[in-house]
């Protein structure tokens, strides 16, 4: 269901197109030798030679082509029809600089007699600077073909994999066995080409205007003149910056108990009144929480409305609201969800919080997915709303984001240019796979994609951070799949992407896994918690440990940070988020609470909403932020602990998840 819109996206000519303002023919196949008119080598490929049932094979057809003189390219394959195997042809592009370009053409056509697949990939190939292992790819899949010559024109921004047309490598094309409908056959292919036509159309980048916030704005005076009644809109503003260190009750639990009183303050206050959403960022600056002194973004992503949602029920069931109070806040927020624009029942990524329009071209997969859960939550813990939270959740249909040839689920899709993002989630344990649940238990995706995830990358992949242990085929649940692990100090784990405790264990805000997945995910959480610990204390030297992605303490910026080794690719060592101990508390409570304790009596990084978003272990500068994600997942995460796992109760009574959970129990990541 991936490419259910493509083929209206494909480009053919079936009219005489304006003459091009620039044309660079990469190959016209009119020479006896097979080298392109670039002078790089060019040849067939096959992904698993040792496949007897899958071959490619190529040669310069004089009597087929496009035009009155030279040749075509004429490919002919076969592809396994019993597993999934790959082939195609590549051309070498010797670095080529495509950035006066704004379209590939190439005229293509199936040979009638052998038969052919009506849709196949091309590609290009971008080295990724410092990683000689890693390509950026700009990929577009071409359907319709038929046996008659047609002129194929696809913008390069369509092909959003890679931002800047330089330093190319290779152009590809891929036929798939589980893309193609014909598993036999052959083509024709001729001048394949770049070329400027002035128009280049839409681009990933293309911002979205909020334009009536800006008339709200100028009726106010200005950008500027406007920011006090945007403050005006919120439910409430700190009074102080820090709170006194010698306040934090003695007792375990009272303490926890602080913590989630003063984030949902926090999460509850930092919400537009009218609108019921929680603002993305407030940052304030060092001992002043004056407005002068501080910056609203009064805007927000969906993923923290989901964990809006969220917070709401766990605040009701802390009992910190009344059942009446915690509808108010849900009826108002679901007011302003069913009212804002979105595509194909899913919503946008980013909507202003004052206006309440969208600024984002982009659909996003694992946003709309936990938006999705908050939803589940809801109507669950608050039987009034199911009609309206389950109206929502049947719009949804996540076969839009799934890629049924790679069986993976897609980053988003982005409006403007009417196509998917170029990358797909692959890696196994990270943030989405809760997604990937939620997808599989509404129907909109078959079981088998949650194995075809990838646990461990193959070992010539050389830029990951360890190789992998034990990786071969396996059947678990009727479906092959390959699993493997890393080693680390004789310890088993199946890696995150990144090494971050975000990855590993925000999923297990809404699931059990020590319950539904013990042999598995379970320990491979108290593993990764375990190693957070260990690295930042032993190998870091920090005083305190929890590092993931957020907000970089020196600066106002964002960078990602985790634990290199128990991710694929893995990113550096950093500061250290609040949202991380918190994420730790189901999994190693002991060791969390120690952690909290040992970041308010060490460093300022504890206000009235509870803690700031992160602190530099070795300076103590501290990022005074709050970030509506990160606060979702503190409060949320002690909801969980403080109430008897009650979000993780809430969604995994859903009837379409109770079926679905059991499911996770069947692997064992370490056989």
């Amino acid at each position: 269901m991936f490419f259910l819109w493509l083929g209206c996206s494909v480009i053919a000519a079936a009219a005489e197109a304006p003459k091009p303002q620039k044309w660079l023919i990469l190959h016209d196949f009119d020479r006896a030798d097979i080298p392109d008119n670039l002078r790089g080598n060019a040849g067939t490929w096959n992904l698993d030679p040792s496949d007897p049932k899958t071959e490619i094979n190529f040669i310069l057809d004089d009597s087929v082509k496009h035009g009155e003189k030279g040749n075509s390219l004429y490919l002919t394959y076969k592809l396994n029809p019993d597993r999934s195997a790959q082939c195609g042809f590549w051309m070498n592009l010797n670095n080529l600089d495509a950035r006066d370009y704004d379209h590939v053409e190439f005229w293509v056509k199936g040979d009638p007699k052998l038969g052919f697949a009506k849709s196949f990939k091309i590609e290009f190939k971008q080295p990724i600077p410092g990683s000689p292992d890693e390509n950026y790819k700009g990929s577009y899949v071409v359907t319709g073909v038929t046996d008659q010559w047609q002129k194929i024109s696809v913008p390069l921004n369509v092909m959003n994999g890679i931002v800047e047309w330089k330093d190319l490598e290779e152009f590809v094309i891929t036929l798939h066995s589980r893309r193609a409908d014909v598993k036999q056959g052959g083509y024709y292919f001729d001048d394949i080409a770049l070329v400027k036509t002035g128009n280049p159309g839409p681009n990933i980048h293309d911002q979205v205007l909020a334009t009536k916030k800006k008339e709200w704005e100028a009726q106010r005076g200005g950008e500027k003149q406007a920011i006090p009644e945007i403050q005006k809109r919120l439910v409430g503003w700190p009074k102080t910056a820090l709170a006194d260190k010698a306040s934090f009750p003695a007792d375990d639990k009272e303490f926890l108990m602080r913590i989630a009183r003063d984030t949902w303050k926090g999460l509850d206050q930092l919400s537009d009144k009218e609108h019921g959403l929680p603002l993305d960022t407030v940052r304030f600056s060092k001992g002043s929480v004056a407005l002068a002194d501080s910056r609203i973004g009064d805007y927000t992503n969906i993923t923290n409305v989901g964990m809006y949602l969220l917070s709401i029920v766990g605040a009701y069931d802390l009992k910190l609201i009344t059942k009446d109070e915690a509808m108010a806040r849900l009826k108002t927020t679901l007011t302003t969800l069913e009212k804002l624009p979105s595509y194909n029942g899913f919503l946008y990524n980013y909507y202003d919080t004052t206006s309440a329009e969208r600024t984002s071209n982009f659909v996003s997969f694992v946003d709309s997915a936990w938006l999705t859960a908050g939803m589940i939550v809801v109507r669950d813990a608050f039987p009034e709303l199911n009609g309206r939270c389950s109206a929502f959740i049947k719009k949804q249909d996540y076969r839009f984001f799934y890629d049924d040839v790679e069986q993976l689920m897609s980053h988003g899709f982005y409006v403007n240019i009417k196509y998917p993002s170029e990358y797909q989630y692959g890696s196994f344990y990270t943030e989405p796979r809760a997604g990937s649940l939620i997808a599989i238990a509404k129907g909109d995706v078959p079981e088998e994609h949650w194995f075809k995830m990838t646990r461990t990358f193959p070992a010539d992949y050389g830029w990951q951070s360890r190789s992998p242990v034990n990786r071969k085929e396996k059947k678990v649940h009727d479906v092959s799949m390959i699993g493997g692990y890393y080693e680390w100090n004789g310890v088993k784990y199946v890696p995150s992407w990144g090494g971050s405790l975000f990855e590993a264990l925000m999923p297990t805000l809404i699931i059990d896994e020590a319950q539904y997945a013990p042999d598995n995910l379970g320990k491979n959480d108290q593993v990764h918690a375990a190693m957070h610990k260990k690295f930042a204390l032993e190998e870091m030297k920090y005083p305190v440990w929890g590092m993931s992605p957020c907000s970089v303490p020196s600066k106002d910026d964002y960078s990602e940070y985790g634990v290199k080794m128990l991710g694929s690719k893995g990113y550096k060592p950093g500061a250290v988020t609040p949202h991380v101990t918190a994420l730790a508390l189901n999994v190693a409570p002991a060791d969390a609470i120690a952690n909290f304790r040992k970041l308010i009596e060490k460093y300022d990084v504890y206000g009235e909403y509870g803690f700031y978003d992160s602190v530099d272990p070795v300076t103590g500068d501290v990022a005074y932020k709050y970030l509506a994600l990160d606060q979702g997942m503190i409060f949320v995460s002690l909801a969980n602990y403080l109430g008897d796992h009650c979000i993780q109760r809430h969604f995994a009574n859903d009837p379409m998840v109770r079926k679905t959970l059991p499911m996770l129990k069947e692997e064992k990541f370490f056989e």
